[in-house]
C-alpha cells in the first residue's frame, strides 16, 4: 500500500475504553477494532490516536507502534460539566498542536469542536432519534440531534454502517451523495469458534438450568424487551400445552447493561409471572458471550430499529438461529439468514419462537444461512475502505 506522501492521521478514541458506562458494546467496539486493524495494515501512514486523560497506561499498550503517537486530553474531567468550553478550548487546543491531515471522528458520543477547521470524517452509525425519537430521554434526543447535524455538515466526508442509514443522513441533513460512503462494520474472528470449557462455565455462572432463548443490547425503549417478554409469556404458555406439562423447558437469558427505563422491566418480568424463567446477565464480554450464544438454542432481536446490528452478526457466526424485526438496516445486514417479524406483532414474535423451539430443520437452515452471511463481513475489510476514506479526503 504505498501512498505518493504519508498522512498524518487522528482518531478520536475515547469511547474505546468505558464499556461499563459509554458506548463500549457498539460505537467503542467499532473504534477499537477500526483502529487495530488500520494499525495491523498500515505502516506508512502516520496515526495520533486521542484518548482522555483517565485512561489507564496498561489499557493502551497494543495501540502503540512506531508510526503512532498517544494524545491525551487534559483535565477530561471537566468534559463532564462544562463539555462547551471544555471542546472549544482544551480540545481544540490539542488538536491544532497536532497538525493533522485528516481527523476521524467514530463517534456522536464525542464531538469536535467548531473552531476546528481541518479535513474532517464522521461515523455516524445510526439515525435512530430521528425515526424512534421516543425511544430517548429529551434532553439526550436534543444533545444528539444538534451533535449529528453538526458533525454531518461540518465533514468532508461521512462513513455509515449501512445504506438505509446513509439514506437517512443523506436526506435529513442534505449531505450530497458524494461525501457518503457506506461501510459496515466486520464480525470479530473469534465468533465462529465454540469456547468449550467457556460454554460449561457461563451456564453454571448464570444459573441456566433449561435450554434458552438469548437476547443481548442494552436494556432500553428502542430495544423492545417489553414486547419480547410478553411474547416469551405468550410462547411459554404454549411450550406447556405441547409438552403436556406443568413447567416450560425454556428461559429468556437477557444480556446487557441496564439503560433507560430498564427498572421498569424486572418490575414487568414480575407481573408476568416469569421471574425463575427470565435470567438477567448484565453487561457480558469476551468469551462469556461468545459462549452464551454458541450455548443458545436461537437468538431474538425485536428491536424497533438498528442502524446496523453488530449482535445479529455475532449471533449468525456463532450458528445461532436468530429471529430479528424487519425494519431499520436489519433486512440489509441479515438478507434470508434470519427469520424475520414485526417488532410490534407481539403474537406473531410468540409464533415464530414456537416454529424455532419445534423445528430442528428450520434452525439448521438458518444456523447454516448465518454462517454464511457472517463471512461477508471482515473488519480487514473495513478497515480498508475507511482508509480509502482517508485518502480521498486527504
Amino acid at each position: 500500500m504505498l501512498y505518493d506522501q504519508a498522512m498524518r492521521i487522528g482518531i478520536d478514541a475515547r469511547t474505546i475504553l468505558f464499556p461499563e458506562t459509554r458506548d463500549g458494546m457498539g460505537n467503542g467496539h467499532y473504534t477499537y477494532q477500526l483502529i487495530r486493524h488500520l494499525l495491523d495494515m498500515d505502516s506508512e501512514n502516520e496515526y495520533v490516536l486521542f484518548f482522555d486523560k483517565e485512561t489507564r497506561e496498561k489499557d493502551i499498550y497494543k495501540f502503540q507502534r512506531e508510526n503512532v503517537k498517544i494524545v491525551f486530553y487534559p483535565f477530561s474531567e471537566f468534559g463532564r460539566f462544562l463539555p462547551g468550553i471544555y471542546n472549544e478550548t482544551l480540545t481544540s487546543a490539542v488538536l491544532a498542536r497536532e497538525n493533522l491531515d485528516v481527523l476521524h471522528v467514530t463517534s456522536s458520543a464525542t464531538r469536535i469542536p467548531l473552531s476546528y477547521r481541518g479535513r474532517l470524517v464522521v461515523t455516524l452509525h445510526d439515525m435512530g432519534v430521528y425515526v424512534t425519537p421516543e425511544s430517548f430521554k429529551k434532553v439526550k434526543r436534543t444533545r444528539l440531534k444538534a451533535v449529528k447535524s453538526m458533525m454531518a455538515l461540518r465533514a468532508d466526508a461521512v462513513i455509515a454502517p449501512s445504506h438505509i442509514v446513509a439514506s437517512k443522513i443523506a436526506r435529513t441533513f442534505g449531505v450530497s451523495a458524494a461525501k457518503m460512503n457506506v461501510i459496515p462494520a466486520g464480525i470479530d474472528k473469534r465468533f465462529f469458534d465454540a469456547p468449550r470449557e467457556e460454554m460449561k462455565r457461563v451456564v453454571k455462572k448464570y444459573g441456566i438450568t433449561k435450554k434458552y432463548i438469548l437476547f443481548l443490547g442494552t436494556i432500553e425503549p428502542v430495544k423492545n424487551v417489553t414486547r419480547l417478554l410478553q411474547a416469551f409469556a405468550l410462547f411459554q404458555d404454549e411450550r406447556r400445552k405441547v409438552r403436556g406439562k406443568e413447567t416450560s423447558d425454556y428461559q429468556l437469558l437477557i444480556a446487557g447493561k441496564p439503560g433507560w427505563l430498564s427498572g421498569d422491566i424486572k418490575h414487568f418480568v414480575s407481573d408476568l409471572d416469569l421471574t425463575r424463567q427470565v435470567k438477567f446477565t448484565g453487561y457480558v464480554i469476551g468469551e462469556e458471550l461468545n459462549a452464551l450464544f454458541h450455548n443458545a438454542e436461537f437468538f431474538v432481536l425485536p428491536s424497533l430499529y438498528e442502524g446496523f446490528g453488530s449482535t445479529v452478526l455475532e449471533a449468525f457466526a456463532t450458528g445461532t438461529p436468530t429471529i430479528v424485526s424487519n425494519v431499520g438496516s436489519i433486512p440489509e445486514i441479515a438478507r434470508d439468514a434470519a427469520e424475520m417479524i414485526s417488532p410490534v406483532d407481539t403474537k406473531a414474535l410468540a409464533e415464530a419462537m414456537m416454529h424455532f423451539a419445534a423445528d430442528e430443520k428450520l434452525r439448521s437452515t438458518y444456523r447454516e444461512r448465518g454462517r454464511e452471511r457472517a463471512e461477508d463481513f471482515t473488519w480487514e475489510k473495513t478497515a480498508k475502505d475507511t482508509l480509502e476514506v482517508y485518502q480521498q479526503v486527504y
